[in-house]
């Protein structure tokens, strides 16, 4: 199918996003998915016959929302500095960074369509962001200055193993900024509260459409 090959879905996602600017950091621009784009309006199924995973990527949750929001209004965190973003999905925090000044910045994610919404959305803001898909959680995390992750704590035993992947990180050295909506396997026991947000989202995705998100930390 086409959408198994990089151009095949970045043909999709242009075809059936469109190019917003997210709720908490307008002055961004992101391929998503909203109330007048096709990809609105597929069903699960839909999806599984053209191939799809479930398009996470198309859309700005509020995790990545307020540390993009953060990291745009605090450039000092990143700029001139080595960045890995972890679970990037759309590339939204990666992008911020990479507009904050940040030297470089590698986005990760396992689903191979991230690839291709981070380069569309990088080129649309004028920024290059690498990419890669592999799974990182098994081995240390990379010896980066700066390891993000927006959203990343949906499911108990994923929650756990990021936030013990990113501690590792923070042991190695590296600044860890998260950024969390309140999900409930969020564990923020030995964490610093940094900012809160009120970030739009949509009744879609959310259990209401504005979001107390906070990000985090590791001192």
């Amino acid at each position: 199918m086409i959408v198994q090959t990089l151009e095949g879905r970045r043909a999709f996602i242009r075809d059936n996003t469109q190019l917003l600017p997210p709720p908490h950091a307008p002055e961004l621009a992101l391929h998503l998915a909203d109330e007048v784009t096709p990809l609105w309006k597929l069903t699960e199924e839909a999806l599984e016959e053209i191939g799809l995973p479930p398009p996470f990527w198309a859309f700005a949750w509020a995790g990545g929302q307020a540390l993009a929001r953060y990291i745009l209004d605090h450039p000092e965190t990143v700029a001139g500095k080595t960045v890995f973003d972890f679970a990037t999905g759309s590339g939204l925090v990666a992008i911020a960074a990479m507009k904050a000044g940040a030297k470089s910045v590698l986005a990760n994610d396992i689903d191979v369509f991230c690839e291709a919404a981070v380069t569309l959305n990088a080129e649309a803001n004028g920024v290059l962001v690498a990419f890669t898909e592999a799974n990182l959680l098994g081995g240390p995390p990379p010896e980066a200055q700066v390891l993000l992750a927006g959203d990343i704590c949906y499911e108990k035993p994923m929650a756990e193993a990021v936030m013990d992947w990113l501690r590792r990180g923070r042991a190695q050295g590296s600044t860890v900024l998260i950024g969390d909506p309140g999900r409930t396997y969020f564990r923020k026991d030995d964490l610093v509260k940094l900012a809160e947000y009120q970030v739009e989202t949509t009744r879609e995705l959310e259990d209401m459409a504005v979001k107390r998100t906070s990000v985090w930390t590791l001192p």
